[in-house]
């Protein structure tokens, strides 16, 4: 991608959709169009067509595109995501012996494949949430009636009043605490696995289809690991 000048890209304006460029590129012949006004351009031309400004017709290299949208091997537009490797394919990729036994999907396809993985999972993630929350409810009610009968016990003013009996009495709410702990980091895990995945289904293009595929099966390792103790 040619790299543009902060004064000029404020100045110009997208021919395709006429507003400010976003995400700015330029065309050999020196257009600056939005990254995905581009983009759209050459999906309308069709696989089998170069690339050319929309302005004054003249061929530009698809690598001007950048990262996303154009193979890094051959330096031609992606039109496939492959899940094995969770790279984006070219014709020429496509082509290759290595990717015959793996499962391709047009871009298109990805992206909403993916974002209806994302969706359903989402749910799951908010589903296990609310139970999360709901069990530390109970164990938040558990400790606190446990130190309750602690602090009517016959024995408490003895065991405060003899400091070697001391760590004793200091142990006994500890079982209780841990789950606690367990709880709640899986409560804010549970949570930041939420606001990243639906960031990334509201975002989500091609080149973030890795970065789709990464989450979600960081959100498989995601496990209530409560060790020692049952809800």
């Amino acid at each position: 991608m040619v790299p543009l000048q902060k004064d000029i890209q404020e100045e110009s304006i997208c021919p395709i959709c006429q507003e400010h460029p976003k995400e700015a590129v330029s065309t050999n012949c020196k257009h600056l169009f939005c990254r995905v006004c581009l983009a759209n351009h050459v999906k309308a031309l069709g696989s089998g067509n170069a690339l050319h400004c929309p302005i004054c017709r003249k061929p530009c290299s698809e690598e001007v595109l950048g990262a996303g949208y154009v193979c890094q091997l051959h330096q031609k537009k992606v039109n496939w995501f492959c899940e094995d490797s969770c790279l984006l394919l070219c014709v020429e990729c496509l082509a290759s012996p290595e990717c015959h036994s793996h499962q391709e999907l047009t871009i298109e396809k990805a992206i909403s494949h993916y974002k209806e993985r994302l969706t359903r999972r989402i749910r799951k993630l908010k589903k296990d949430l609310k139970e999360l929350q709901q069990l530390k409810a109970q164990e938040e009610k558990k400790l606190q009636d446990v130190q309750v009968d602690l602090g009517s016990h016959p024995l408490a003013a003895e065991l405060e009043s003899q400091h070697q009996a001391w760590g004793q009495w200091e142990d006994l709410p500890q079982q209780p605490l841990g789950l606690l702990e367990d709880i709640s980091r899986a409560i804010m895990q549970h949570n930041l696995l939420i606001t990243d995945m639906e960031r990334m289904a509201r975002d989500l293009d091609a080149s973030m289809l890795k970065d789709a595929s990464d989450l979600l099966n960081r959100s498989d390792l995601q496990k209530l690991k409560i060790t020692g103790h049952s809800s």
